[in-house]
């Protein structure tokens, strides 16, 4: 009998990322089995993984290149990506250590999660086959389900993990069911086979066709929290341990979207008209009700659920223009994207206590009389969110909304305009609170250096990201 794979067909330089951050995942629970409390090695490793993880994805010359009978590829796309995960995980790493010792949470798996977490975000990224994007998906969904929940003593913390988890799980038969539709009616999983065989008119007019597309599009549009399959968001961003809160809404969605594109932009490009008045139906709603969501927000972390909401309808954008135009400008977004929401959850940690977390608005009232340097960074990140010049927000929406255009979805990009306008009612709130409202108790701000770290990285990256973002567009525009 002959085997499935053929072994020239698995090329393990290809899968040098995946391999090289699985063995170090299972080396932090090793470790942490024989290592007792103290979980400083245990970060030195997961932050050596990482490192050797992003080093590894250069392995493979030349470019693209295909392992497991074309079902992973390794291309600029995703080497692009696996940069963004490696440092959104790095940076979730740094800010946990502190947080954790804070709040309790000793759990030396909650560092591996993170790690086995972002193998499954490789996986998506790289995948060019249903199959394999289902496995990636599972492998960041059980991560993110335990992640959530990590403070078992927390009811907030139970109550989001087991919301996430019961929505997750159905979502899931969605997107499963939408992919078994597909290949019904494609007889193939590969998106290279699957493009080949909707170039037929006739294929197009598939009544199983569209609608293992529309179960597709209720699949993804969980994992990246777009409206109507939002309703997880607030609840599990703000139940969940800060740090996780950060890493949910920058990596997995990262990743998500990385699959959507691949997906929808390389498998069925042929089948636009019947996914595009959807898609745009969904962006727009993620940005109305994500922008009027968060302006009745008065806790921080729920605030920032539903920004990230109507960040997903700018994003879906990228994925609708379907253009070269588009894949780069949804590598920068997500970029800048990752360092603005790293730095402002990094402030969100120092101004917490254990036990009390500081996450209404008005406990910033005053902040930049007691904390102007904090509070001029939270200030750069929340104007970058909104999209003001000159930081990273504004290039990355400047670049998206040029893909729209450029496909000629105008009243799209008009639609997308007058919500980043709406969006600065909510951003500039925080900020008058912080600069124009007495305080209203003592700040007991622990300035912690690994934090403190963090904040610093991300105003750096979104003041340079908006002022000088030729090389990163150049690199992204691969």
């Amino acid at each position: 009998m002959e085997p499935i794979l053929a072994p020239e067909s698995i090329d393990l330089i290809a899968l040098a990322p995946v391999i090289v951050l699985s063995v170090f995942a299972m080396m932090v629970l090793i470790v942490d089995l024989f290592g007792g409390r103290n979980k400083t090695l245990l970060v030195f490793i997961s932050l050596v993984g990482l490192l050797m993880t992003a080093i590894s994805a250069f392995a493979k010359n030349p470019i693209p290149a295909y392992s497991f009978n074309d079902s992973y590829i390794v291309d600029h796309l995703s080497l692009f990506f696996i940069c963004i995960f490696t440092i959104s995980s790095a940076l979730a790493i740094l800010l946990s250590v502190e947080y954790n010792e804070r709040e309790g949470i000793r759990a030396g798996e909650y560092y591996a999660l993170i790690l086995f977490c972002t193998v499954g975000m490789i996986l998506l990224a790289s995948s060019t086959d249903m199959i394999m994007i289902f496995l990636g998906i599972e492998i960041v969904s059980i991560c993110l389900y335990v992640l959530a929940g990590i403070r078992r003593g927390n009811l907030a913390s139970n109550e989001a993990a087991l919301k996430y988890f019961l929505l997750g799980a159905f979502a899931t038969g969605f997107l499963l069911y939408g992919m078994t539709l597909v290949y019904g009616s494609t007889g193939s999983t590969n998106l290279f086979e699957i493009a080949d065989f909707v170039k037929n008119p006739e294929a197009q007019s598939n009544p199983l066709l569209l609608m293992g597309l529309v179960l597709l599009i209720i699949g993804f549009g969980f994992k990246v929290a777009s409206v109507p399959f939002h309703m997880w968001a607030p609840d599990v961003y703000q139940g969940a341990p800060t740090p996780v809160t950060a890493f949910m809404a920058v990596g997995p969605k990262a990743a998500a979207f990385a699959a959507f594109f691949r997906v929808f932009a390389e498998a069925f490009p042929e089948m636009a008209p019947s996914w595009e008045v959807l898609l745009s139906s969904i962006a727009v709603l993620s940005m109305f009700f994500g922008n009027l969501g968060a302006i009745m927000q008065t806790n921080i972390k729920r605030m920032l659920a539903f920004s990230s909401i109507s960040h997903a309808g700018y994003i879906l954008m990228a994925v609708i223009a379907k253009n070269s135009l588009g894949a780069s400008s949804l590598l920068f977004y997500m970029l800048a994207y990752a360092f603005t929401t790293f730095g402002i959850f990094g402030i969100v940690i120092l101004l917490g206590r254990k036990g009390e977390e500081n996450l209404e608005i008005e406990n910033y009232s005053g902040l930049a009389y007691k904390h102007p340097i904090i509070a001029l960074s939270m200030t750069v990140f929340l104007l970058s969110l909104a999209g003001l010049p000159p930081f990273a927000g504004f290039i990355a929406k400047f670049y998206i909304f040029s893909a729209a255009v450029q496909e000629g979805l105008i009243t799209l990009v008009i639609i997308a305009v007058l919500n980043s306008a709406i969006s600065f009612y909510y951003y500039l709130k925080v900020v008058v609170f912080m600069y124009m409202k007495e305080p209203e108790a003592e700040f007991r701000i622990s300035l912690t250096p690994l934090t403190l770290f963090v904040v610093f990285v991300g105003v750096i990256a979104t003041v340079s990201l908006g002022i000088f973002p030729g090389s990163i567009i150049a690199l992204a525009s691969h």
